[in-house]
């Protein structure tokens, strides 16, 4: 039952995502929302579904993106993988933790993005993806990191009373 309340949380998350977040760009990047999300949830620590957690993005956000599932699956797995690795040594700051993985979550996935598509053949200048969308990229995610880290932390002492969320 307590994994159950991330199929519409993530599924929340991916219609925002893909309908609502991507009208407001900075440059050419954008906030990434289920990113956050999955790192605040994967941060918490009476949380151990954050594996649960990225399989499940993985999958939403493969159907709704170009991206083939394997990137989601790498990026989001090696961002729970990053955050449950901090959480146990930077408990005594936790926003800390949340802004080191967000920061070298959103350089994980873009960077796998950024692999694929020249792998594919795209020809694409790296100083431009970093410049344009990167950096603008990571700068919303550090700005929505901050509330959602909030709500998740609430979520998860709802979910998992007297745990230590």
């Amino acid at each position: 039952m307590r994994n159950a309340i991330a199929l519409p949380l993530l599924g929340l998350a991916v219609i925002v995502q893909s309908s609502i977040v991507g009208l407001f760009p900075l440059l050419g990047g954008t906030a990434d929302v289920v990113l956050v999300l999955l790192t605040a949830w994967a941060l918490q620590q009476a949380v151990s579904t954050g594996f649960h957690w990225a399989f499940l993005a993985s999958v939403f956000m493969s159907l709704v993106s170009s991206l083939p599932w394997f990137v989601y699956f790498a990026a989001y797995g090696g961002l729970v993988l990053l955050a449950m690795l901090l959480q146990q040594r930077v408990w005594q700051v936790p926003m800390l933790a949340m802004f080191i993985v967000t920061f070298l979550g959103t350089a994980l996935l873009h960077g796998l993005t950024l692999l694929y598509l020249y792998l594919s053949g795209s020809v694409i200048a790296v100083s431009d993806v970093l410049g344009v969308i990167t950096l603008p990229s990571v700068l919303l995610n550090m700005l929505i990191a901050i509330p959602l880290y909030g709500m998740m932390r609430d979520l998860a002492s709802w979910v998992f009373p007297g745990e230590g969320a």
